[in-house]
């Protein structure tokens, strides 16, 4: 006879838990150029508002983790997220844009987070905002 413990559950659970979390995108940075650039895209920042107010890429969206965690009501995510398009979010390393994309895809978004933060982003030739 098959026993299932408590044990055994909570570790199924936490292992689906693991399987679900956002890895980065495999998609270059030259696609994902072309892709904002040909409109079948987003570019998203999900930097703090002081980090954004520092500095920002040129073709970038903002919406900081911390309004996504406390929940972006769905009028503002669809001016900012279109339909249909692929979500690229990046932030300043590489992290934060995990948690988010956790967020977003619980919402249905194609979403795809990059490894390369900010900086790495304007060295590989993304314009940033004057």
């Amino acid at each position: 006879m098959f026993r299932v413990t408590v044990a055994a559950v909570v570790w199924a659970a936490g292992a689906v838990l693991v399987a679900a979390a956002a890895d980065h995108t495999t998609d270059t940075l030259d696609a994902v150029k072309k892709a904002v650039a040909d409109g079948k895209a987003v570019l998203v920042d999900v930097r703090e508002a002081d980090e954004w107010k520092d500095g920002h890429l040129a073709d970038a969206k903002h919406l900081a983790l911390s309004d996504l965690k406390a929940g972006v009501p769905a009028d503002k995510l669809k001016k900012t997220l279109p339909d249909g398009k692929v979500v690229y979010l990046h932030c300043a390393s590489g992290k934060r844009c995990l948690k988010a994309a956790d967020l977003l895809k619980d919402q249905g978004y194609d979403v795809r987070p990059l490894k390369a933060g900010f900086e790495d982003l304007a060295r590989a030739g993304f314009p940033k905002a004057k």
